[in-house]
């Protein structure tokens, strides 16, 4: 059968209750013949709580001392994923980010993988378990320093694993039914994307989607790793994210809108308000920057909302737009509306 990386971030085991629930989803993919191997963050809060711990006793902690102490809220929920998943009587491992042979770069907080030694995590599905790999964490030098990943860690983790193991996909398991059209906190009626490019998934991310770090679809897309973004609660089938055959675009063929993302950081971009914060909406799809029909109707749509249009980058895949931060949750659902009310926007 296939070979499943499933990440598993803090939100989907935010208590021991819903460890136990993913526990059930995780067994029952082995039991349908599958091999799977599960990266897990840490519980959600935890890394804060551990963070407050250490602003107790120095408020500028050394980055050496601090990686090893936020790495133990990844292998607090991977022992207790692994005991959950034994108690249902599959076999399984927790296993560090050294014993799973992430090696990363020197750098205390903000760590990149350089290479993945698996050798223990193939050993373990050798033998019928289920490694359950700390997210967000590695080694370096000859030491095995401790590192940690920065934001959106694990999801790097996860996908750099599924690569060094040539798995058949890498599933990324959050709260949401998969990548939407746009934050469903500010659309509610925000759709699943079925399918998505590698390069459109990174365009998201790189834009504010927070659905998968921007490192993790990078990565993903370097190294062609086929990813599934989908629900840790239920089974949506969720977004395929794979790059299709290569193939020249039939002449004439129309320009496609898939997605939104935002990003509330300020940018510092001059000609807006000084003192308003500022962050950035884009629009992602295909054909965005030849297609004069698509810049016309985002430019309509923004000046009704008194948003100038003045893009700080256009691409064919991507045109990103400064908004005043006070504006772009509205400027979000107007644009939806105006681009994905129903299904992915053509222009022919």
């Amino acid at each position: 059968m296939a070979l499943i990386v499933q990440k598993y971030g803090g939100s989907s085991i935010p208590t021991t209750e819903r460890i136990r629930r993913v526990a059930e989803r995780v067994v029952r993919g082995h039991d349908e013949g599958h091999d799977v191997v599960v990266v897990v963050s840490a519980m959600a809060d935890a890394t804060d709580e551990l963070l407050a711990l250490a602003g107790k006793v120095d408020t500028a902690p050394a980055p050496r001392e601090l990686d090893t102490l936020l790495s133990v809220g990844e292998q607090v929920s991977s022992a207790l994923t692994a005991m959950a998943i034994h108690a249902l009587g599959a076999s399984a491992c927790s296993c560090s980010g050294r014993q799973a042979g992430v090696i990363t770069t020197p750098a205390h907080g903000g760590a990149r993988i350089v290479e993945v030694r698996p050798r223990l995590v193939r050993e373990a599905l050798d033998r019928g378990m289920i490694p359950v790999v700390t997210g967000f964490q590695g080694v370096c030098g000859e030491d095995d320093e401790v590192t940690t990943l920065g934001r959106g860690g694990s999801d790097t983790t996860a996908v750099a694993l599924a690569a060094a193991l040539k798995a058949d996909v890498c599933e990324i398991c959050t709260d949401v039914d998969g990548v939407l059209t746009a934050d469903p906190t500010l659309v509610p009626e925000a759709r699943p994307i079925g399918h998505l490019t590698h390069e459109a998934m990174r365009e998201l991310a790189a834009g504010g989607a927070r659905v998968l770090a921007l490192s993790g679809a990078e990565y993903a897309e370097r190294y062609a790793v086929a990813l599934r973004v989908r629900s840790s609660y239920d089974d949506h089938p969720g977004t395929v994210v794979s790059d299709e055959p290569e193939r020249p675009p039939p002449y004439g063929s129309p320009a496609r809108v898939v997605g939104l993302a935002h990003d509330r950081s300020h940018i510092g971009y001059d000609a807006l308000v000084r003192e308003d914060d500022v962050g950035t909406v884009s629009l992602v799809g295909s054909g965005l920057r030849s297609h004069a029909g698509i810049l016309l109707r985002l430019r309509e749509t923004l000046d009704r909302m008194d948003v100038p249009f003045e893009p700080v980058s256009a691409s064919d895949t991507r045109v990103c737009v400064p908004c005043r931060a006070s504006l772009l949750p509205d400027a979000v659902r107007a644009l939806h509306k105006a681009f994905l009310e129903r299904e992915p926007a053509q222009f022919l």
